[in-house]
């Protein structure tokens, strides 16, 4: 699978820890950055990110920032784009299987590294289960 991620600077120790462990698993990662640990926005990567899962089908997306809130809120406002902020595996799980969530937003500050690990292959693994959820999901667009 290929996984665009990007953070911001409080989500840049983690991001780069979770690049190796995709890898390691055998997703293909493209980094939208931020590229340093200095002060940047995290609008720019979170929109960034959200970009690149619109231009490619079958791509989904990792942003991270402190609180998860700023990266979540930025990717969401891409018509298309379904962004879950998720603190549980279960939690991430549930946003794919029931809102074909394709962008994940993490609290880097509030979650350990294990914890973002399990969370982020319980997103991957995931799939959306349509039936029900898909009247759902459509009327999320607003036009």
């Amino acid at each position: 699978m290929h996984i665009l991620i990007g953070s911001d600077h409080a989500g840049f120790d983690l991001k780069h820890l979770l690049k190796d462990h995709l890898r390691a698993l055998g997703h293909e990662v493209t980094d939208k950055g931020t590229h340093v640990k200095d002060s940047v926005d995290y609008p720019d990567f979170a929109h960034a990110v959200a970009q690149g899962v619109l231009k490619e089908e079958g791509a989904v997306g990792i942003v991270i920032c402190g609180s998860g809130n700023g990266v979540n809120i930025s990717a969401n406002r891409h018509p298309g784009v379904r962004s879950a902020l998720a603190w549980t595996a279960e939690v991430a799980k549930l946003a794919r299987e029931h809102n074909d969530a394709n962008v994940l937003a993490l609290p880097a500050r509030f979650i350990s590294v294990g914890e973002a690990e399990r969370i982020v292959e319980a997103f991957l693994d995931a799939r959306f289960e349509g039936g029900r959820h898909q009247r759902r999901v459509e009327k999320i667009e607003l036009s």
